[in-house]
């Protein structure tokens, strides 16, 4: 079945990734899977897509969990020789007026936006055929966390040059300064998803630009996006988006025809590449 295109979005049984599935099941010239982490869950999205006309499958995916990964990786090798699509969805957010201590709410926000979004990535980037597409969805917020860094970290943030082992010290080091009291003094504004998503986009700044260097003429393009601020669990009803609105950017940057050469590592919101 490797002449079959596949796209896979991560955290899709609700909200913007089934918003995401929907608009590719009826766009992309493939197959295409939600994924949960609860199959129950999953099973239940797809069955709902069904009735409207819709032919999702599914794959259990839980993102925090690397035999999860990896089994979804060796099941798109063997039955596809590959993926055509990657759109990074997952992800967590702590309500505004959560009483949780803000250090575990680093930690736990952390562990899922960025370090499980980069597992997916090390384990399903080198499956990624050529002139695939990939979007990890970030958010706005990364920006206006970005604007309340210290102008060092700002620096090293913005820098062409970073490496991914330096990112992942850095946010790393975050989690390790709110557990140590001792974030704001070290330059981190006061917001876990705000830093998970200035992960998220840096990293895709740095995922795009190895593509540019090691797979040059395989026209893949990668991407972060902000799908803006939707009615979902996550965001609440007063957001002024509704899940399908949400989804439009993902899906553009996830369907780029195959003559296209940019967007390529870049910030998009409301199709729109943004400043980083």
């Amino acid at each position: 079945m490797s002449n079959v295109r596949v796209a896979v979005v991560t955290g899709s049984n609700k909200g913007i990734g089934l918003a995401i599935v929907r608009a590719l099941c009826r766009q992309f010239p493939g197959d295409v899977y939600l994924t949960s982490r609860d199959p129950g869950r999953g099973q239940a999205a797809v069955a709902q897509l069904q009735q409207e006309g819709l032919r999702p499958l599914f794959h259990q995916l839980d993102i925090d969990d690397l035999q999860s990964i990896r089994a979804l990786r060796d099941f798109l090798k063997d039955k596809y020789g590959g993926l055509d699509v990657l759109v990074n969805n997952a992800g967590i957010a702590f309500k505004v007026n959560d009483t949780t201590p803000f250090a575990v709410q680093a930690e736990v926000t952390l562990k899922t936006n960025f370090f499980a979004t980069r597992n997916v990535c090390t384990e399903l980037l080198p499956l990624v055929k050529p002139y695939g597409r990939v979007v990890n969805v970030s958010s706005t917020v990364s920006c206006s966390a970005l604007r309340g860094c210290s102008q060092e970290l700002q620096q090293k943030f913005r820098s062409d040059t970073i490496t991914e082992e330096e990112l992942v010290q850095l946010m790393a080091k975050f989690v390790e300064d709110t557990k140590r009291g001792v974030h704001e003094k070290e330059g981190w504004p006061n917001t876990a998803y705000g830093v998970s998503k200035i992960g998220v986009t840096v990293l895709s700044r740095i995922q795009a630009r190895l593509l540019s260097e090691q797979r040059k003429g395989d026209h893949i393009l990668l991407n972060a996006c902000c799908p803006g601020w939707v009615r979902t669990d996550m965001a609440g009803p007063k957001a002024t988006k509704s899940p399908e609105e949400g989804a439009e950017t993902p899906v553009y940057l996830a369907l780029l025809p195959s003559s296209a050469d940019a967007p390529h590592g870049q910030f998009v919101s409301d199709k729109t590449v943004k400043p980083w």
